[in-house]
């Protein structure tokens, strides 16, 4: 592109009064990555969330704009069971006024996609997934709450079957897909019966650089400490394997599991939450980076490939269309293909077998730079414009298409 395609965006926002919707902000993960790198691009939109308990630390660019949250935010602790209103967030969600703005982009896993906008206004849903409790991991979810109360689950179950309804139903409203990964691209057409554009997330290259020190011998996991990203078949694995040691970073509801399943064993470290240039050098210094989960896109594995760091993924999920396992020089790591400690042990036995490039691995990363999540950003919003205007010609001057 001629022009700088950050300004473009900022330019072609600057005409319009842009709304972004975001489930919720209490933590700051991959999605959050991405709404930074939107508000970045969109300086004067607001943005409307369920509820909003992040941490000033991680509130980047939030506090320059307005944030509008839900009726959520105010229920009893709702700061630390904010996931047990889940059957009340569809209508919480559509609850917000959206009527001022031109352009409403929902960055979407839960229900931020559900919000009612009119003629006249676009919604651009930034899909991160469907809907996992209603969809794919309904079972997982269902086993993991350990109901106690007899004909809980029951009730769970249907509450989930009305979700998965009305998740369905109001992927019809949104006028355009855009997914994180070919992965999500995937899912969205198998639930939603929608075609969606592919964008993967942006990764933040001048905070995750090569390290010029000297490797350590260690192995490194970090991510939020629950269930689903299966720290638990990591730790197992390096348990059985003494001579190899790993660091696991995070913090969540599984720590305390996870402390009793490395218990006794000196190998491995959990460290707890560490702040981000701490997690930076630790992934700059590790012999590799270790990746369990089925995961939608996952920015990590990514993080760590800029630092140099090569990867150990689980091959399935977003991990495939990251991680490069080649037999050439430009590999940036291996996948172990069942999720289970036996074939990550034998994929770290593999590992050792090569040499991994830094520079290959640093290059790898830099296929997702801010610049091309702009340039395709500003792609899409231009290609979307001109279908618009094909059907509205007055689309830019007024919010009611004439007839």
């Amino acid at each position: 592109m001629s022009e700088n395609a950050l300004e473009r965006l900022r330019h072609w926002g600057g005409a319009r009064r842009i709304a972004i919707v975001h489930d919720w902000l209490v933590v700051s993960g991959g999605a959050e990555k991405v709404l930074d790198a939107l508000l970045q691009a969109f300086p004067g939109a607001e943005v409307f969330t369920l509820v909003d308990f992040l941490p000033q630390a991680h509130r980047g660019r939030l506090d320059k704009h307005r944030v509008h949250t839900s009726l959520i935010q105010r229920m009893p602790l709702a700061r630390r069971y904010y996931r047990h209103y889940l059957p009340l967030m569809p209508y919480a969600i559509e609850q917000f006024d959206l009527r001022d703005f031109d352009l409403v982009i929902s960055s979407s896993h839960c229900v931020a996609k559900g919000v009612i906008t009119h003629s006249g206004q676009r919604h651009l849903c930034y899909c991160h997934t469907p809907m996992r409790y209603a969809w794919d991991m309904k079972e997982a979810y269902l086993v993991d709450a350990h109901f106690r109360l007899p004909g809980m689950e029951a009730l769970v179950r249907r509450t989930l079957g009305r979700l998965r309804q009305w998740d369905h139903f109001t992927a019809s409203q949104v006028d355009r897909f855009v997914a994180n990964s070919a992965n999500v691209s995937r899912r969205i057409a198998k639930y939603y019966g929608r075609g969606a554009s592919v964008i993967h997330p942006p990764v933040d290259l001048d905070a995750f650089t090569p390290n010029d020190g000297a490797r350590e011998d260690y192995y490194l996991a970090a991510s939020r400490l629950v269930a689903y990203k299966r720290l638990d078949l990591i730790i197992r694995a390096f348990r059985d394997m003494p001579e190899r040691r790993l660091k696991v970073v995070g913090d969540g509801p599984e720590r305390g599991r996870l402390a009793a399943l490395a218990r006794g064993c000196p190998n491995i470290e959990l460290l707890g939450f560490q702040p981000d240039p701490a997690l930076r050098e630790l992934m700059a210094r590790a012999r590799g980076f270790v990746f369990a989960a089925d995961e939608d896109f996952g920015i990590m594995p990514l993080e760590a490939q800029a630092c140099g760091t090569p990867v150990i993924a689980y091959g399935r999920g977003g991990a495939l269309e990251t991680v490069r396992e080649t037999p050439d020089a430009q590999a940036t790591g291996l996948f172990f293909h069942q999720q289970s400690a036996a074939s990550l042990s034998e994929a770290l036995a593999r590992f050792e077998q090569r040499r991994y490039d830094p520079h290959a691995c640093r290059r790898q990363a830099e296929r997702f730079a801010p610049t091309g999540f702009w340039e395709r950003w500003m792609s899409l919003l231009e290609a979307d414009q001109s279908e618009t205007d094909a059907v509205v010609p007055n689309y830019r001057d007024n919010k009611e298409p004439t007839s």
